[in-house]
């Protein structure tokens, strides 16, 4: 932790055997090892815990014969998505994972954020539980009257977003929620700016709205964490990994104004995932059996294949107010929690991408008392059965 970095991750060289340009579908029968896989991204919100996301991101991408495809993401995961789009622009893999790596430095290296220094009063409670307390009861229009925005520089300094917009090699789908209606607004590549990127992180609470176009954005969170309906409807790739930050499930009763505040923000925030995981259901037992089931943008809804890597065993342990804290200790921590897990992963699932869906989405979101991690399989990594749930 010398100079107060985070620790580097050694280069890992390619594969001697070339991996061509293959399809699944076209090749079947193809060995992993020589298929070319391409998948798309769904990353969910969560604050500083989105370090977790970052490993995730940095581990993939030295899996050369793995592409992506259309990147859905909110929040904290939109941050990571543009630091992903940013860097293949402009460096390919190794860009990304520079700039994945320059854009979470950045934000420890900010340590408490501008606008606390310029607030002495905010400044002393920063490093207290009571920054928290005050923040549920000050607008930010009280204690930042300026409305300055740390991430704002931050993004400004450190991503490209017109190089973005014109070589990106991925498709964004950026959520953020319009305060008016609560309806949800997709941001795509084409049209990807750093008020994008901030409207989808916008707490009300702690940050002023951002207005585009006259109209008022909060997170994202509040209406798409993040939106898999869109981008399995319209995504050409079929598959998609799931990114999930934050624990579904939390036994204990939340009795401190604290802990329930947190409940209620696990609750809020979780909302739209399931809600679009009961659409994703609910057309599949629509369609079953039916002649063209396939076809159509239902048909790509019912039929698309979701994996899952989450990080629920790491953030569920962790207090919701550390968020809200850019601790280098909690970075390194998730981090290197993304990352193996996402070893793990490929070890046991990549080679299914094209084939079949890795993740019982009955089982994991609907299923009562049972939220089980797609690594938490049997000791021998075979996935389990999820027939049941497709079209």
């Amino acid at each position: 932790m010398s100079c107060g970095r985070l620790p580097r991750q050694t280069k890992r060289h390619p594969m001697l055997v070339s991996a061509p340009s293959e399809t699944d579908a076209e090749h079947p029968g193809v060995p992993r090892f020589r298929r070319h896989l391409k998948i798309n991204l769904a990353l969910q919100g969560g604050g500083a815990h989105g370090a977790f996301t970052w490993g995730v991101l940095d581990r993939l991408l030295e899996e050369e014969k793995l592409s992506f495809g259309w990147i859905s993401a909110t929040s904290a995961g939109a941050v990571n998505a543009v630091a992903l789009a940013s860097g293949l622009a402009s460096g390919g893999r190794e860009g990304a994972r520079a700039k994945l790596r320059e854009v979470w430095e950045a934000v420890h290296k900010a340590g408490v954020p501008d606008l606390l220094r310029l607030n002495p009063f905010l400044a002393g409670l920063s490093n207290s539980n009571a920054f928290a307390h005050v923040a549920s009861f000050l607008s930010p229009y009280d204690f930042n009257p300026l409305g300055y925005d740390p991430l704002r520089t931050l993004l400004t300094d450190t991503i490209d977003f017109d190089g973005i917009r014109k070589h990106a090699p991925v498709e964004l789908l950026i959520a953020a929620t319009e305060v008016a209606t609560g309806r949800p607004r997709l941001f795509r590549r084409a049209e990807m700016s750093v008020e994008a990127v901030l409207a989808s992180s916008c707490l009300p609470t702690l940050h002023r709205t951002v207005e585009i176009d006259g109209v008022g954005y909060w997170d994202g969170g509040f209406s798409k964490n993040p939106d898999l309906i869109t981008l399995a409807m319209e995504s050409p790739v079929r598959d998609t990994l799931l990114v999930e930050i934050n624990p579904l499930e939390r036994r204990e009763l939340p009795k401190g104004a604290r802990e329930i505040a947190g409940a209620v923000n696990r609750l809020t925030f979780n909302a739209p995932l399931l809600r679009d995981v009961e659409m994703i259901l609910a057309v599949r037992e629509t369609l079953r059996g039916r002649f063209g089931a396939k076809r159509g943008p239902q048909g790509a809804l019912a039929t698309h294949r979701f994996h899952l890597i989450e990080a629920g065993r790491y953030t569920s342990s962790l207090s919701d107010d550390s968020k809200l804290k850019p601790d280098l200790g909690l970075f390194t921590y998730l981090h290197a929690a993304g990352r193996t897990q996402t070893s793990k992963w490929i070890e046991r699932h990549m080679s299914a991408i094209g084939r079949r869906e890795t993740v019982d989405l009955v089982q994991r979101f609907q299923a009562r008392g049972a939220t089980p991690s797609s690594d938490d399989e049997r000791d021998d990594g075979t996935a389990p059965n999820v027939a049941a749930s497709r079209v």
